[in-house]
């Protein structure tokens, strides 16, 4: 019997981790790209908690490492770039993290890495899209063969039918939307705040820390370095109120990345600390045509599944602000792959992949992640009013973080909110095996 044929729609992080594990079960794997190449770019992005478990089980800590961003910590200053508070990070090795993480790394370095450990195996097809999906008839009991594909219609043309359908593609994934209908609401609940990013060219003052601004205006400024040549420069900043034909709002869907560049600038100029060096070089350097602005929120689903069609990280659960999302991708690859392996008796020498348990084990890839989901969603409910307001309650909130720092509370916090264990251990599946040790 021929192995499970699966499709995935996204080559960011959540596919390429699908298509490693299902790889290694014996599924015969295509991975498709809108973009026309694979793109190893992006910001900045964590592992923590049961995501360095999940890295650990896919043997690739080694390569993780070796790309690492030497970030010491994170920094509160005020406007006027006084320090107000430091948090270091923690190397414990043990997934507990403070706010900057242990393994902080590039986001295309990431991306490089999980596509050196999956380019062997399986098919990257860029510049593809799908077009439409068509779920055939369920097989019967007792005759695996009997249908329960997905027939996909490709932006190129190309047809095809698929055992399985596994969409990776983002908060705003077009395969949900295929998945649910024209005319279903909008799995994406916005959460009134906006996020953007871009970089910017360094100077000698700058650190290599997590360093974060609160603004008057619910704003915020950030910054990151990688390396010494260029700073990443962060804005954040509440849309909640504002109406919606402000530039901040009119751009952030649908509008040009130069309208958008010009938009946050002016409406950061005037906020403080670095804001006026951040908004002249978005708009005048050419190292911020990186930029990226977008709305923070959730993705809330009463199912991940319908068929022979599942959503796989962003796509399905979205958990913007927390900082879970390269983690929660890396888990939900595993216990995908895990169910799949269990319930459709793959992974092991001499069985036939039993298609019939493919409803089965996306039942239970469900079950067994949902409580994790619910936590990370949890931690990022939040609204754009969360951020303050008038100086006073920016001085108040300055005052609160600088004590937690003096009186070490901070590791509590960590351990309770943003640390390893937020109360969900990552399931075990001997059917997937583990490369924990070995070296890519």
């Amino acid at each position: 019997m021929a192995p499970l044929k699966i499709l995935i729609c996204g080559s960011g992080i959540a596919g390429p981790a699908t298509a490693f594990w299902l790889t290694r079960i014996g599924c015969r794997v295509t991975v498709i790209e809108k973009a026309t190449e694979h793109r190893h770019s992006g910001q900045q992005i964590d592992i923590r908690g049961v995501g360095v478990t999940a890295m650990r089980r896919m043997g690739i800590e080694a390569a993780v490492r070796a790309c690492l961003v030497s970030e010491q910590g994170t920094l509160l200053v005020d406007t006027t770039g006084r320090r107000r508070a430091f948090f270091p990070v923690l190397a414990t090795g043990t997934g507990d993290q403070s706010i900057t993480s242990e393994f902080e790394i590039m986001r295309g370095d990431l991306s490089r890495i999980m596509y050196d450990a999956t380019k062997d195996t399986t098919i990257y097809r860029h510049g593809v899209t799908v077009k439409s999906l068509e779920q055939q008839q369920q097989p019967q009991p007792g005759n695996d063969e009997s249908g329960g594909g997905v027939h996909v219609v490709f932006s190129d043309g190309v047809q095809d039918t698929f055992d399985l359908v596994v969409g990776c593609d983002g908060m705003h994934s077009a395969t949900r939307k295929l998945l649910l209908g024209p005319d279903a609401p909008d799995a994406f609940h916005g959460s009134g705040a906006a996020i953007a990013w871009a970089t910017v060219p360094a100077e000698p003052a700058d650190t290599n820390h997590f360093t974060w601004c609160l603004a008057p205006g619910r704003r915020v400024l950030g910054s990151r370095m990688d390396r010494p040549d260029c700073l990443r420069a962060y804005f954040v900043a509440s849309i909640a109120g504002l109406p919606a034909d402000h530039p901040l709002r009119a751009t952030l869907r649908g509008g040009s990345p130069a309208a958008q560049r010009r938009a946050w600038a002016d409406y950061f100029r005037d906020a403080g600390w670095h804001s006026a060096r951040f908004a002249r070089d978005i708009v005048a350097s050419p190292l911020a045509d990186d930029w990226h602005a977008c709305e923070m929120g959730l993705v809330k689903m009463d199912a991940w599944s319908r068929g022979r069609v599942v959503l796989l990280g962003d796509a399905a659960w979205c958990p913007s602000p927390a900082g879970w999302g390269t983690s929660a991708a890396l888990a939900g690859a595993y216990v995908l792959a895990g169910e799949m392996a269990r319930h459709c008796g793959l992974g092991r020498v001499g069985d036939e992949p039993r298609r019939e348990g493919i409803a089965a084990a996306l039942l239970a890839y469900e079950t067994a992640l949902r409580p994790f989901v619910t936590k990370i969603q949890n931690a990022s409910n939040t609204s754009g009013n969360f951020l303050p307001s008038s100086r006073l309650a920016i001085s108040a909130i300055e005052l609160v973080v600088s004590w937690v720092r003096t009186l070490r509370l901070d590791r509590i916090l960590a351990r309770l909110a943003i640390g390893g264990g937020i109360g969900w251990e990552l399931p075990e599946y001997p059917e997937l095996g583990t490369a924990e040790a070995e070296e890519m």
